[in-house]
């Protein structure tokens, strides 16, 4: 079986959707990123806002570096026709059969479908670029808008399980699985 992702530095890879246009994360991204990825944005999600913008700096340098190796594909978001950056997307472990989504949406874009719409342009993305036997989309149980997103791909929940937010606090998650199209 060849490599799941062939190793490939996916570093000029852009994903064109109906409304969105996903690129690689950038240093160039740092300011919006570091405003916009906030502790009300990380309130369902593993990691903690950055506190300085030199952790969003550090966070887009070890992205970048995964990107390169072939272990994952960090995009930032934006609208196709106007350039508004709207948060940031990626499929992780993209070297593994299984590999994992993950997506964050700017506060001021909620409630408009962009999150669907990266996600099923990362998915589609995948299915066309990786061989995997599916994509995992963990998502805190509370997080009503966001568990309709593997739900609108056809992702069913395999798993409850509680973890620790990088925070330390207790967060309640299911994991949905996502096949590939066939």
């Amino acid at each position: 079986m060849k490599k799941i992702s062939e190793l490939k530095n996916h570093l000029n890879t852009i994903i064109e959707t109906e409304r969105l246009i996903l690129k690689p994360i950038a240093l160039e991204y740092a300011e919006d990123i570091f405003v916009e990825f906030d502790d009300e944005i990380t309130t369902f999600m593993f990691p903690s806002a950055a506190r300085k913008i030199s952790e969003t700096h550090d966070f887009i340098n070890d992205s970048i570096k995964k990107i390169k190796s072939g272990e994952e594909i960090v995009m930032s978001i934006f609208d196709k026709s106007t350039g508004e950056f709207f948060g940031n997307g990626g499929l992780h472990h993209i070297d593994t059969a299984t590999p994992e989504l993950g997506i964050w949406i700017k506060k001021s874009a909620h409630g408009k479908k962009i999150g669907r719409e990266a996600i099923a342009g990362l998915k589609h993305w995948a299915d066309k670029n990786l061989t995997y036997e599916y994509l995992i989309y963990p998502v805190a149980v509370d997080n009503i808008a966001s568990r309709k997103i593997p739900e609108s791909l056809g992702g069913k929940v395999v798993r409850e399980f509680s973890d620790k937010k990088q925070n330390g606090e207790d967060m309640l998650q299911v994991e949905y699985h996502i096949y590939p199209k066939n």
